[in-house]
């Protein structure tokens, strides 16, 4: 083999060989994020619909700081009842200390005496589910809602309640499946 044939071999094996690499670290990149900073769930059921929808699948931080109005968020609090899934996706409506209040005949939720302006929501909020009176969201955890409040089991079920803080796996980011970004707290 004359030397150009060998230097055009070597360059050949070496083009595969980068490529092969590049392939292969962020294969492993991508697989690192997943195990360590993002999370993939799949959405179950119409409470969150218009924004999500059940069949969607979303992406989530797999880590959650600081709790806040409006987060869409994955729950994992256990329950006794076999009727409420595993995991809930659910938008969070109060925090701890925060008073939260349902006007049922008008349907609209109030926290701290102010009413929320809801847009996201798919109609007003009628269904009472266990909801009675006004309730204080304890230290450590956050009242959740869904969009779909009507047809949603949520902290306003006992079932549910009020959602600790450590059961939340992360904060939704994106709509994987079918694709589309969080744009003024509804996914698109």
């Amino acid at each position: 083999m004359s030397e150009k044939e060998k230097k055009e071999k070597n360059g050949i094996t070496g083009t595969v060989f980068d490529v092969v690499s590049v392939f292969a670290t962020a294969c492993v990149a991508v697989a690192l994020a997943f195990m360590f900073i993002f999370r993939t769930v799949g959405v179950v059921g119409t409470s969150m619909y218009p924004t999500l929808d059940t069949l969607d699948r979303v992406i989530l931080t797999a880590t959650y700081g600081e709790p806040k109005y409006g987060d869409i968020v994955v729950t994992c609090q256990p329950d006794n009842s076999e009727v409420i899934p595993d995991v809930l996706v659910k938008r969070i409506i109060a925090t701890e200390g925060q008073t939260v209040d349902i006007d049922f005949e008008k349907g609209v939720v109030y926290v701290d005496g102010e009413a929320l302006d809801e847009p996201y929501t798919a109609e007003p909020t009628y269904d009472r589910e266990d909801f009675n009176e006004p309730v204080t969201v304890p230290e450590g955890c956050v009242f959740v809602m869904g969009d779909n409040r009507n047809h949603s089991t949520d902290s306003r079920d006992n079932r549910i309640g009020f959602i600790r803080e450590e059961y939340i796996m992360g904060r939704v980011l994106f709509r994987l499946a079918p694709f589309g970004a969080i744009e003024n707290n509804r996914v698109a």
